[in-house]
């Protein structure tokens, strides 16, 4: 299947996820109040370049978007779902911030995030990082040999569900490794068995998004996109290869 990396690829992709894992994590830390989001973005591109590779978002086009995005991360907001641009802004106690990156090292590409709170949060805030976070684990949990892109999204949905939460439309996983998007897209809910059948050597981005109180987005002039009701939306995500029993995450 076309979509299956070579061992050769998925080094690289390997070495793509070390460098990401380490520049994000660097990030999370350096997320405190009085912080500026362009503080973060200038961090971001040196330390992807210090590392020897390149942000995979500077410059890239995702669908829907009216131009190139200019920046290597992506800050979104509070109720800012993804796709936000860095801007001159200093982080606020009781802020959630979405931190979404891209590495390519060598034409091996990752692309990995996770919601941060910003000092005290609201308890609200903070159960819904720990929903969206649980929901990643128990996606990626279904992604092994065998299974489908079904049994991934059903498995996000539920985890959301339980909680009193929702995922939202219009916004997916997908395959990574040699563009930065590849399919199969992989959403954030369906049914156990459709969709595409995952085999050993497939490298996907799954990437929940979720909101308490709606699922509806909206696109801003930016080319960032919210939740219609001013929500807060929390976004965690890893770049996986699917492993002859189980998935590996590589960016952690």
């Amino acid at each position: 299947m076309e979509y299956v990396k070579t061992p050769e690829q998925v080094k690289k992709i390997r070495q793509s996820a070390r460098i990401l894992a380490d520049v994000l994590r660097k990030l999370q830390k350096m997320a405190r109040p009085g912080v500026n989001l362009l503080e973060l973005e200038e961090f971001a591109q040196v330390s992807i370049r210090e590392h020897g590779g390149k942000p995979a978002f500077l410059g890239y086009k995702p669908t829907g978007a009216r131009k190139p995005y200019g920046y290597a991360l992506c800050t979104s907001l509070n109720h800012v779902v993804v796709h936000g641009t860095p801007y001159s802004y200093a982080l606020k106690e009781g802020d959630i911030l979405s931190l979404d990156l891209g590495v390519d090292w060598q034409g091996g590409i990752s692309d990995a995030a996770l919601t941060v709170g910003v000092g005290q949060i609201s308890k609200r805030d903070e159960e819904l990082i720990n929903i969206t976070r649980r929901a990643l684990e128990n996606g990626i949990a279904q992604a092994k040999p065998g299974n489908t892109t079904g049994d991934i999204g059903r498995a996000i949905e539920e985890t959301a569900k339980r909680a009193g939460a929702k995922v939202i439309d219009g916004l997916t996983g997908h395959g990574v490794g040699n563009e930065l998007h590849e399919e199969p897209t992989i959403y954030n809910f369906g049914e156990p068995g459709e969709g595409e059948l995952l085999e050993e050597g497939m490298v996907l981005a799954l990437e929940p998004m979720i909101c308490f109180t709606t699922s509806k987005i909206e696109q801003l002039s930016d080319d960032s996109y919210a939740t219609m009701d001013g929500g807060n939306s929390v976004h965690f995500e890893h770049t996986i290869l699917i492993g002859k029993e189980r998935a590996e995450i590589l960016s952690q």
